[in-house]
């Protein structure tokens, strides 16, 4: 099974994925850390990369189809794996497509105090802002711009909750409990196959 994994800034959809690999014992694909690799590669920092990538169509496709390779080998040998990225649901449709949402004033108070960590700052890779707010502003725009690419390039808005099959809102609650209600949904889900194949047997 792959699940892609989605969510706007701050949701904590990466503490999410990392906690869903242990439960579950999968494999992980991380469409931002592919990005954030190459930005570095590049000696940029998140901010600029994007920049970039705006430019040249052959960034974003590179990133996301390096993602979708690896998730497609894992599923071949036969292992679960979770993919995290923005636009992983549209490249791999066969996938249990899942968002994180977050208010996004909660999402840029998260930020903002990752930032203040010198080791998750330079996990982030992002432009450090002075305030919540114009973390807030900062995060905005990139969520903006992240959207105008992938329209124009794939057609598709990975801010609209439509494109996911389960939505969990992080606002109020810690990324173990987002996890533990999208283990729920999957139990469910298998639950459910083994039934119809008992049914038909």
């Amino acid at each position: 099974m792959i699940i892609t994994i989605s969510g706007n800034p701050g949701s904590g959809k990466t503490t999410v994925a990392k906690i869903l690999v242990e439960k579950l014992n999968t494999k992980r694909v991380y469409a931002g850390g592919i990005m954030r690799e190459m930005a570095g590669e590049r000696s940029m920092n998140l901010e600029e990369f994007q920049k970039l990538a705006k430019q040249d169509i052959n960034i974003d496709k590179e990133i996301d189809q390096r993602a979708c390779d690896k998730a497609r080998e894992y599923q071949k040998q036969g292992q679960d794996v979770i993919v995290e990225g923005r636009v992983q649901y549209h490249f791999l449709p066969e996938s249990k497509k899942v968002y994180v949402y977050v208010e996004p004033k909660v999402g840029a108070e998260r930020i903002f105090k990752d930032l203040q960590d010198k080791e998750a700052a330079a996990v982030r890779n992002q432009k450090i802002a002075d305030s919540i707010e114009e973390t807030m502003k900062l995060t905005e725009e990139r969520e903006a711009g992240d959207a105008d690419r992938y329209i124009k390039f794939y057609g598709t808005d990975h801010r609209k909750l439509e494109n996911y099959d389960l939505i969990v809102n992080s606002s109020e609650i810690s990324a173990k409990e987002v996890a533990e209600k999208i283990i729920a949904y999957l139990e469910k889900l298998k639950k459910d196959d083994l039934e119809k194949v008992n049914e038909s047997a």
